[in-house]
């Protein structure tokens, strides 16, 4: 087969599914709303239920919830029905999820779903399904037609299941008033969890570059060839009063032809841009970014603390 030919499919698959879910945003309705309604006003958590492809999806509908302050569990069909029903509690509300509507495992379930919670939503592609007939409320994922070329293998069908249980979650962050603050205590780790709550204090360069304002040229060459940073910060009593970068050396040596009396506050650059050690540390990335600098100065109530870096925060995954 021709890559054109690949790309032709690939295309198609894509536009299938983005009608679908064109489609899903037009029948959006009362059923949602009271879905919405009966997940923020439980007392419990939201156990999702599934078997097969939906049972992938509502792993990660759980994974969304739970990170966005719905607190939520996944329940596979074929685990509750041996055992694993006790997880449910009278205040929770069960979403189960089934395309068919009709898987056998998920039939078996539904009496015991409905009378251990408090309510019971159905999400599912087929409303005459006996899913729907036990179901509170009916969140409709039905799709005109799967985006494999056998139009069978779930495809279509699991992202629009996905793309409701986004709808949810959002509605459900936007009622309870979520905001990054209450996102960023759920995500302590990586990158992201970085980006939202580490300090300019946790990534200080170990070489604290300093010298007087009367400093001599000599004891200023010493200071900024001795750190890494090509920069060294101008204090009087630990106030910054300047900063001289090897910039500045090489501009001044070009201009005098005497150095030997000059000092450091003849050649220092006036008010740099600094910042407290407890901003957070993405903020003094964008200072650094809209300076088009490689380093920031770092202080502590006003006083000189420290240097931070651009290639140490990006190292760290800060953005």
């Amino acid at each position: 087969m021709n890559p054109e030919k690949i790309l032709d499919i690939a295309r198609s698959a894509v536009s299938t599914e983005i009608q679908e879910l064109e489609n899903l945003k037009n029948r959006l309705d009362q059923q949602f709303l009271k879905a919405v309604e009966i997940i923020n006003g439980a007392t419990g958590k939201l156990i999702v239920v599934g078997i097969g492809k939906s049972a992938h999806v509502g792993n990660k509908i759980v994974a969304t919830l739970n990170s966005t302050g719905t607190p939520a569990q996944f329940l596979h069909a074929s685990e509750a029905i041996h055992g694993d029903l006790g997880v449910i509690q009278k205040n929770d509300v069960v979403l189960c999820i089934s395309n068919s509507g009709n898987s056998p495992e998920i039939v078996n379930l539904l009496p015991f779903l409905k009378e251990y919670s408090s309510a019971l939503i159905g999400m599912t592609g087929n409303p005459n399904s006996k899913l729907a007939e036990f179901s509170e409320v009916i969140l409709d994922s039905s799709v005109e037609k799967e985006a494999c070329p056998i139009k069978l293998a779930p495809t279509s069908s699991t992202t629009v299941q996905m793309a409701l249980g986004d709808a949810l979650a959002v509605c459900l962050m936007e009622i309870s008033g979520f905001r990054e603050q209450d996102f960023a205590r759920f995500h302590p780790g990586g990158s992201l969890g970085k980006n939202l709550t580490a300090r300019v204090k946790q990534f200080l360069s170990p070489q604290k570059p300093q010298v007087s304002e009367n400093a001599g040229i000599r004891e200023i060459i010493i200071s900024v060839s001795g750190s890494s940073h090509g920069i060294t910060v101008v204090t009087r009593d630990e106030e910054i009063v300047g900063v001289i970068t090897d910039g500045d050396l090489r501009r001044m040596l070009m201009r005098e032809e005497d150095v030997s009396k000059v000092t450091a506050k003849e050649i220092m650059s006036h008010h740099p841009k600094s910042i407290d050690k407890e901003e957070l540390a993405k903020v003094a990335m964008a200072i650094l970014k809209e300076r088009n600098i490689g380093q920031l100065i770092v202080t502590d109530r006003g006083q000189y603390f420290g240097i931070i870096d651009i290639h140490r925060l990006l190292d760290e995954g800060i953005n």
